[in-house]
């Protein structure tokens, strides 16, 4: 249960947040006996992504709460359809209700952002990533709702692959020098990827056998430059386009012969779509 990377824990503490010592306006106007039935509506159309995790919460709150889901996640959901419904104690349902609808509007609006910028790109030979720069706490919900919508996962964290940044280039003394000290110090059998923001620093990565090529921030031109560069020297190589990934632009990138497209937008630009709660049945 302290296992940070937990759903549990997470939930957990997302609940206690919320709650807190208690419920007082639920406990103040609804007698405990109380029972209920709620229905979860979408208010638009989008991409559903979160309800397991939902479903755990009310689980949390009390075990007998009896969750049957509609709508399965993944799915394009369009306004007014029930995408899952709730009974049991009325109490119980209310104390929940915020933090599941919180956690299934923000997790439906990255699947719904991320099937924009997958769609996008149809017919290439291009996936679309994720990043790091997701809310703090709810990465692994966030990147549970890049894929429903989709997308694929980049590296979770620090721990789990090596990318080679321009901070790291800096202080390590080049691109070269990063890469030898990766292959020599790293004991796992990672695939190294290198961060390269023109073509010297391109030429670079290639001349120290870097698995992965990003192109950070680059004008197209100069992608379909290194994408020449790269396939003339080395066909395995993977290269990778990130930086300022839009719906805008993501066609043009991928068309310069990219093999992955990393864009943070999925989400820290996602914004959360309307889901309500309605209570459908009451009874003392």
């Amino acid at each position: 249960m302290n296992d940070p990377f937990n759903e549990e824990f997470i939930l957990s503490h997302a609940l206690m947040e919320d709650i807190g010592a208690g419920d007082i306006t639920a406990s103040a106007v609804i007698p405990e006996s109380h029972r209920s039935e709620a229905a979860l509506v979408a208010k638009e159309t989008f991409v559903l992504a979160g309800l397991p995790f939902a479903k755990k919460v009310f689980k949390l709150i009390n075990p007998e709460l009896k969750f049957k889901t509609i709508k399965k996640d993944g799915s394009t959901v369009k306004k007014g359809t029930v995408i899952a419904r709730i009974s049991g104690s009325t109490r119980g349902l209310l104390a929940g209700e915020r933090t599941a609808l919180n956690l299934v509007q923000r997790l439906s609006g990255v699947a719904t952002l991320t099937q924009r910028f997958v769609k996008r790109v149809e017919g290439l030979p291009v996936k679309v990533f994720d990043t790091r720069k997701t809310t703090p706490g709810l990465r692994f919900f966030e990147k549970y709702a890049v894929r429903m919508g989709g997308g694929s996962n980049h590296r979770f964290g620090l721990f789990d692959g090596i990318l080679i940044k321009d901070n790291h280039i800096t202080a390590a003394g080049g691109v070269k020098k990063a890469v030898r000290l990766a292959r020599k110090n790293v004991r796992r059998k990672l695939r190294i990827e290198v961060e390269t923001r023109n073509i010297k620093e391109v030429r670079e990565a290639l001349s120290s056998s870097a698995d992965i090529i990003m192109l950070d921030n680059m004008s197209l031109n100069d992608m379909k430059k290194s994408v020449g560069i790269i396939r003339g020297k080395k066909h395995g190589t993977v290269i990778e386009a990130s930086g300022n990934i839009k719906e805008e632009n993501i066609r043009a990138v991928a068309e310069t012969g990219v093999d992955m497209i990393s864009a943070g937008a999925l989400t820290h630009s996602a914004s959360a779509v309307d889901i309500s709660m309605d209570l459908t049945d009451v009874s003392d």
